[in-house]
């Protein structure tokens, strides 16, 4: 078997030059806001925007962590406050000022981060290249996405490529792990998923235990796992390509108390929500329901977190991912830019107070309620003898300690030869590298250091 190097990030020739001048033209953004400033010399006026974005996170804290008459006065707030800002600068004639300092400061924003993007190194990831299957088996959700698997045809076009199909029988609740063994039992040489992230960890561990190439098409409803290995998320057929065009490469797995999982395991407010049986009809209802309890009522467990030698204390979420995020986004938007890097993410949120939404919004993930961090083991204790957890979105009740671990390479992943690439996370912007790479001092040994920590 030949192996191959495919590339994950491309960067052009002369990209240190362009990134240097990216970083110059930010720089100049950032006087450009300056001279705004002082040219409208109204500073409290303008100042009053940034105050604008902190009242309206702090309506949006009054409005998810409390209930009646609260709720709905943080909910005005969030909508008045930025409003009302956009009216005073109308009427004071502010508004060239301010539109033009917002307008450079997201130009200086932008120009930092495609700076820091240029930096990064071109970063490979072993494949090789492999036989087609002899006797594949894939395991299909009919009900996942909404019904994709029967909206694209995926049965009768992995059939007509050699496979072997199973149809999960939801009303009989079937076990996709057992199945799986079935199937490795009677001879299947490869084991693929189409469905959720939750019914791919389950036989993705079957197929490591029996050291047999696993992969996924994208007919769950995020699918996660499938964007971050950089199939195309909107086009589930273009996935059996792997079947008959396809490359291997090697990815980590993570282990929850004995159970693999391929995403995220979550712990603390949304691991609550999603232990209620309504959620599924009624997410938004429901979350808006528990939310207050959970924040500020003391309901559920109190959790704390040991990840190598720090101690997280009662963190009201707590997000482990198979790899980190390239964001500590607690909304889960961002992504994991590698699957193979041997650690866990770890992102700890605790919000207060209305104080800290409003740093929250203002900070984003530099806000002093995020904590992020990496390991390879993370324990989580709490103060109750069964706690809930969601293991990519599937609600389970485990009994503390949880302890979380990854296996580094541990399964073999199937992947069409040609397929779109995860989509690029910009990285957070460190201003004091921004400016030592406008001035020119930043050497390829500290971009090397950065490129491995942004990584």
């Amino acid at each position: 078997m030949n192996t191959t190097r495919a590339k994950d990030e491309a960067v052009p020739d002369g990209s240190r030059a362009q990134a240097r001048n990216l970083a110059r033209l930010a720089l100049l953004c950032v006087v450009g806001v300056v001279v705004a400033v002082v040219a409208a010399g109204q500073w409290l006026l303008l100042l009053l925007g940034l105050a604008g974005i902190g009242l309206a996170g702090a309506g949006l804290w009054w409005a998810v962590a409390h209930r009646g008459i609260a709720r709905a006065s943080g909910a005005l707030l969030a909508l008045a406050a930025p409003v009302a800002v956009l009216v005073l600068y109308a009427v004071s004639g502010l508004w060239p000022y301010a539109a033009t300092a917002l307008g450079l400061w997201g130009a200086a924003l932008a120009c930092a981060r495609s700076a820091l993007r240029r930096l990064r190194a071109p970063r490979g990831r072993h494949s090789r290249s492999v036989r087609p299957p002899r006797r594949p088996v894939l395991i299909m959700n009919p009900r996942s996405g909404g019904g994709k698997v029967g909206e694209h045809g995926l049965v009768e076009r992995a059939e007509a490529l050699g496979a072997r199909v199973i149809l999960l029988d939801l009303d009989s609740g079937p076990d996709p792990a057992a199945l799986a063994r079935q199937a490795v039992a009677q001879g299947a040489d490869l084991l693929g998923v189409a469905g959720g992230d939750g019914t791919q960890a389950l036989v993705a561990a079957v197929a490591a235990e029996h050291g047999l190439p696993f992969m996924v098409l994208s007919a769950g409803t995020r699918n996660h796992f499938a964007m971050d290995l950089g199939l195309d998320r909107d086009d589930p057929v273009s996935g059996l390509d792997a079947l008959t065009h396809g490359v291997e490469i090697r990815v980590d797995l993570g282990d929850v108390a004995g159970r693999p999982f391929v995403n995220t395991v979550s712990f603390g407010t949304y691991a609550e929500i999603v232990q209620s049986p309504e959620y599924r009809d009624a997410k938004t209802f429901t979350a808006l329901d528990r939310l207050p309890d959970l924040l500020v009522g003391g309901a559920g467990a109190r959790l704390s977190a040991r990840v190598d030698e720090q101690r997280i204390e009662e963190p009201q979420a707590l997000l482990v991912s198979n790899n980190p995020y390239a964001l500590a986004d607690p909304l889960g938007a961002a992504r994991r830019p590698r699957l193979d890097g041997g650690e866990l993410g770890v992102i700890a949120v605790r919000i207060e107070g209305a104080a800290q939404a409003a740093e929250l919004v203002l900070r984003g993930e530099r806000a002093s309620g995020i904590t992020a961090l990496t390991s390879r083991r993370v324990i989580v204790e709490a103060d109750a003898e069964s706690i809930p957890v969601a293991v990519d979105g599937e609600a389970l009740t485990l009994p503390p300690p949880v302890v979380c671990t990854v296996r580094p390479g541990a399964l073999r992943m199937r992947v069409p030869r040609h397929r779109p690439g995860a989509p690029y996370t910009a990285p957070s912007v460190d201003w004091r590298r921004v400016v030592r790479l406008a001035l020119g001092r930043t050497s390829h040994s500290t971009d090397k250091n950065q490129e491995q920590s942004d990584a």
